[in-house]
């Protein structure tokens, strides 16, 4: 049996773990077309702290500070827009405040994790605190309801008794603000995202950069205000709700899986591969992934021939997990445990009143 982050990384065992994956880290992405952001905008995007860190980032101090630079930045976008929808009185821009609003909260949970999660485990925190990122989560999935709601309130109310929107100047300066903050931080975090090779960096600059389409939205309603369309601002503003929705959406959907453990299947099949390649004979048991935090734990059973000695599981085991932290992103420790390879009879029957039997998995699409 092999315990995860044990002593296959201690003394005599110097190789490095930095994990260079080439297919997480070792490209960044070019910048979309006009037609791709577009659709980026339409389409929902994740807001989870684990997507907006990758290990390159994580370790470099230049990445962290960029990170909590531009959200500071789309954090004081949001601001100067509120005082403008208070003295203009516009549905559509409250809308995009509160959309930057919820985008600069997702520092929240980063904070979290970073702070708490270098907290070492104990006695009744034996696996550390990576949980607390998910506890803040449910904190910022019902702000962003509840600004969506008060979105849509505002919106609504302003259709059912319209009422004219003053400093159409400001509230077009506001907009183009909103549009400058999401560029600046997207100029900022692309930039930097290329220098120290994070690809979630980058992805997260693109993202920003899509936003800031969403901010000019609010000029059209402002320019169908001045032309006498007063029903432009509170039209845009629903629109801008439905956007907030969207966010809603994902964020919550990846909330709830990860409070119940799930993870990408494709993550289970690459373990599976991985340990065969690694134990010899192509005999996998149950393998088991689950986030803590933004790190992966895995909990893994591999079939060994039933001559060799405990010395020798042992170090199949090993390397196994060895394997397995190459190969997985964002795997922090594997615990791999060996079974003797028995014709006819199961090596755990004793344990068999003690545990649930596995639930077959349904035929994937």
């Amino acid at each position: 049996m092999r315990h995860p982050r044990a002593d296959s990384h201690d003394a005599g065992h110097d190789h490095d773990h930095s994990h260079d994956h080439d297919h997480e880290h070792g490209h960044v992405h070019e910048q979309p077309g006009l037609a791709a952001r577009v659709r980026h905008v339409l389409r929902p995007h994740s807001h989870e702290a684990a997507d907006q860190v990758d290990a390159v980032m994580e370790g470099s101090a230049e990445g962290m500070r960029v990170l909590w630079i531009s959200l500071g930045i789309l954090g004081v976008t949001a601001l100067v827009q509120a005082v403008v929808t208070a003295l203009s009185g516009s549905v559509a821009l409250l809308g995009d405040t509160l959309h930057n609003a919820a985008d600069a909260l997702t520092a929240v949970p980063l904070g979290v994790a970073f702070v708490l999660g270098r907290r070492p485990p104990n006695r009744r925190y034996t696996y550390g605190y990576g949980r607390a990122e998910d506890l803040a989560g449910i904190a910022i999935v019902l702000t962003i309801a509840a600004s969506s709601a008060l979105a849509a309130y505002a919106a609504v109310t302003r259709l059912v008794r319209p009422h004219h929107v003053t400093d159409l100047i400001a509230v077009a300066a506001a907009a183009l603000a909103g549009f400058a903050g999401n560029e600046l931080a997207a100029r900022y975090r692309i930039r930097t995202g290329r220098k120290i090779g994070s690809a979630a960096l980058v992805a997260d600059g693109l993202h920003a950069r899509t936003d800031g389409l969403t901010s000019l939205a609010v000029l059209l309603g402002a320019g169908g205000v001045a032309v006498g369309w007063d029903w432009a601002d509170p039209v845009v503003g629903l629109a801008i709700t439905v956007a907030i929705l969207a966010v809603l959406r994902q964020a919550a959907r990846e909330i709830y899986r990860r409070l119940m453990d799930a993870v990408a299947p494709e993550l289970v099949d690459q373990a599976e591969t991985v340990l065969r390649g690694a134990a010899g004979p192509p005999v996998v048991g149950q393998v088991r992934l689950r986030w803590v935090g933004h790190q992966i734990r895995a909990e893994c059973e591999i079939v060994v021939a039933p001559d060799i000695t405990a010395a020798a599981a042992h170090e199949v085991s090993v390397s196994a997990e060895h394997a397995l932290l190459h190969a997985i992103p964002r795997l922090s420790g594997a615990l791999v445990h060996a079974d003797p390879r028995v014709d006819g009879s199961d090596p755990h029957h004793v344990l068999a009143d003690h545990r649930a039997a596995p639930v077959p998995e349904p035929p994937r699409s």
